[in-house]
């Protein structure tokens, strides 16, 4: 299978369109004044990773048992712990940053750290930028994230973490 890779002049074009898009979107920063609701506690039990190199021998099946607590609607605090595609244990910590709705679907990324994958850091904690969608009901989630290939370090893949939540 092709490994999915960013085209150069795609970027480009898209870094050129940046101003222009910037001006039709509001990028205020949104306050803090949530009380902390438990019932608002997103809870996942990992994801599943469809690894663009398929002839790896890696594990799709990522379980764990996570947490992600919405600040607002843009921020949320995320941490957990699964088993990895290397099938190591990982642990992340994160934030997502959410600030853009294309019908109902959040936009953004998570940014934090992880840790366990032996061929990056000697399996230490190493930081990382993940573009990632979020669809969201009242109890049933879905964010869906682009983890990018880094050779030799981090395979790459589409990955789908199914969330609930108690209200």
């Amino acid at each position: 299978m092709t490994v999915l890779r960013p085209r150069p002049l795609l970027c480009a074009a898209l870094l050129a369109c940046g101003p222009a898009f910037a001006q039709t979107v509001d990028f205020t920063l949104p306050t803090f004044d949530q009380p902390f609701a438990l019932g608002k506690t997103w809870i996942n039990v990992g994801f599943y990773s469809a690894h663009f190199d398929r002839d790896k021998g890696l594990e799709d099946k990522n379980p764990g048992l996570g947490f992600e607590y919405p600040l607002n609607d843009v921020y949320r605090v995320t941490l957990g712990t699964f088993h990895n595609s290397d099938r190591r244990q990982s642990h992340y910590l994160g934030l997502y940053v959410l600030p853009l709705e294309v019908y109902g679907v959040r936009l953004g990324a998570v940014v934090g750290g992880f840790d366990g994958y032996p061929n990056y850091r000697n399996g230490n904690w190493f930081p990382a930028v993940i573009p990632t969608a979020a669809i969201e009901g009242k109890n049933w989630g879905l964010n869906l994230a682009y983890v990018p290939t880094i050779r030799n370090r981090l395979y790459g893949a589409l990955s789908f973490q199914l969330k609930y939540r108690f209200e």
